[in-house]
């Protein structure tokens, strides 16, 4: 290397030295200012010492829900002291989850103080003593992410527990709702657990009599109801409530209602209707569907009116097969005799397939029975709807009437249930109605009169309502009704007199559309026709002689009227 080459290097690392050196007391001189000023602050950083002591603990207080001092003001705030560390205020927010119902307390530590940072143009020589940070292992990864997991299933679990528990006893499930209302059926000898030791059914295979009153009781009901009749007396005619009282079986349940059978004669014009179950509980109840001709009716009791205990006192009776029936079996019938409660009778099947004649003491009417069961068990007043019962327990019959003579006794008669049960069955099917307001009330427009027993047996003609006149542009005209044409049923409903139309009409409302079955008179016979009526408003009814619901000459005169009115059906007067 030549001399000249060299000089030039060393005055040039003599020349930064120098500029270094230079630099040095630049930054010596700044420092030794930063200094005094610090020091002429120092006052303020002492009375300021304190506040920075009281930081270093700090309380936490996780106020729950409350009611406060005044009444119905909720007070849902929560209180706190001090500013948490971010960190601590994660954790904290974890474990509130888990003990949200307790208070409780954290303390964070107080934080170093901080030093303002030097800066020097110098590379400052690192600290190699002081240990690098070394990475988190596999394992211990592992371990801290099935820790997280760990805890999130427990608060999420802890979660879903308690708002189930508090949904279910809210508003219940859908599953305990079904069961609340699931009345049990009778228990009967065919159904019975076979560990039964009872003697009598181990030596009979049937139930004795105290068996078969302790097994049905509990599907008997008393049916009460008011009726309005029309009395002569001294000043004329009136209207006086007639109270009366039944027997009803309960046969079966839908999703809202616990449905009773009965006869007909027993709900027939019923203003008011209760029902007592076997713990004497009443209850409203209201008529679901009648079938005249045959005599029987079904009562329908809103679920949600029966308390809790009775439904679990009560059941559904078991039906048996009537058919299987013969003369010398022994049976058991329970009903309401007199209005005084339950009772209990006991004899013997006289005789099957007998027809009887009787007569509806409200209406006048004569009403024929045919292929009932005779039995010399007591039938009395109040008994009308009860339960003919077999020796397992089963329900055979439906009790109707008794044979009423002081030269009489012992001849009861009930309705087969071979016979019963598909009718009840339809009646069940329907839908209950409620009577509707007199601002609802509904008309068909025709004049009417009944179609007696004694008319139908000479004549030929169908029992039930005969219409005399259309009145002009009625709904009747509309749906194409005829002079002549016998209502038989509507709605699906059986129709036997113009007073059960007329009842029958005051459980639909104006606007509603119906289907209507009517005898029609065609080449010397008669024919079903089906009609759909759309009803009308009782207040657009044109203003005719007669009773109300667009309905008159209703076969409350004589029957000789009536006759005159109808003994031509055909037309050849």
């Amino acid at each position: 290397m030549s001399e000249e080459f060299k000089k030039e290097e060393i005055n040039g690392e003599a020349a930064e030295e120098t500029k270094a050196a230079e630099h040095t007391e630049e930054v010596k001189a700044e420092t030794t200012a930063e200094q005094s000023a610090a020091e002429t602050e120092k006052p303020q950083e002492t009375a300021e010492a304190p506040k920075a002591e009281e930081k270093k603990t700090t309380t936490y207080s996780w106020v729950n829900p409350k009611i406060s001092g005044k009444t119905d003001e909720e007070n849902n705030s929560a209180s706190y002291t001090g500013k948490p560390d971010p960190s601590e205020a994660k954790a904290e927010q974890t474990s509130s989850a888990k003990t949200e119902h307790y208070q409780y307390q954290s303390q964070t530590q107080s934080a170093p103080k901080q030093e303002k940072p030097q800066f020097s143009a110098i590379p400052q020589p690192q600290d190699h003593k002081k240990k690098a940070k070394k990475p988190m292992s596999a394992a211990k990864k592992w371990g801290m992410t099935l820790a997280m997991a760990a805890c999130f299933g427990l608060v999420a679990g802890g979660v879903f527990i308690g708002t189930a528990a508090v949904g279910t006893k809210v508003i219940g499930t859908a599953t305990e709702q079904k069961q609340e209302v699931t009345i049990p059926t009778t228990t009967t000898t065919t159904a019975a657990d076979s560990s039964d030791t009872s003697d009598t059914v181990k030596a009979t295979g049937e139930m004795s009599v105290k068996d078969v009153a302790s097994s049905a009781m509990p599907s008997l009901v008393a049916i009460s109801t008011t009726t309005v009749e029309e009395v002569e007396t001294f000043f004329g005619t009136t209207s006086q409530e007639v109270p009366a009282s039944g027997t009803g079986v309960i046969v079966g349940q839908n999703d809202d209602e616990l449905l009773i059978a009965t006869n007909n004669h027993v709900v027939s014009g019923a203003t008011s209707l209760s029902v007592s179950f076997i713990d004497d509980e009443t209850v409203e109840g209201q008529i679901k569907g009648t079938d005249a001709d045959n005599d029987l009716a079904v009562v329908a009791v809103k679920l949600s009116d029966i308390k809790d205990e009775t439904k679990s006192q009560i059941k559904i009776a078991v039906m048996g097969n009537s058919d299987d029936l013969e003369v010398g079996d022994q049976v058991v019938a329970i009903g309401n005799a007199l209005g005084t409660g339950q009772s209990l009778t006991s004899g013997y099947i006289s005789a099957k397939d007998r027809t009887i004649s009787s007569q509806d003491e409200s209406t006048g009417e004569t009403i024929t029975s045919e292929g009932l069961i005779q039995t010399d068990a007591a039938i009395n007043p109040g008994n009308s709807g009860g339960a003919l019962l077999n020796m397992n327990g089963e329900l055979i019959g439906i009790n109707e009437a008794k044979y009423s003579s002081t030269q009489v006794e012992g001849m009861g008669f009930a309705i087969p249930i071979s016979k019963a049960e598909p009718i009840l069955q339809n009646l069940m099917n329907l839908t209950t109605r409620y009577k509707v307001s007199d601002d609802e009330a509904a008309y068909i427009g025709i004049n009417m009169a009944d179609v007696s027993a004694d008319v139908s047996q000479n004549y030929g003609i169908p029992t039930g309502v005969c219409i005399m006149s259309v009145v002009d542009g009625s709904p009747a005209a509309d749906a194409g009704f005829k002079k002549g044409d016998v209502i038989t049923t509507f709605d699906g409903r059986s129709i036997s007199n113009a007073k059960g139309l007329k009842e029958t009409l005051t459980y639909y409302a104006a606007g509603e559309t119906v289907d209507v079955t009517v005898q029609r008179a065609d080449n010397g016979e008669y024919k079903e026709v089906t009609l759909t009526l759309t009803l009308g408003s009782a207040a657009d009814m044109p203003q005719t002689s007669g009773s109300s619901n667009g309905t008159t000459n209703d076969g409350t005169g004589s029957s000789d009227q009536n006759d005159q009115g109808i003994q031509n059906p055909f037309g050849n007067r």
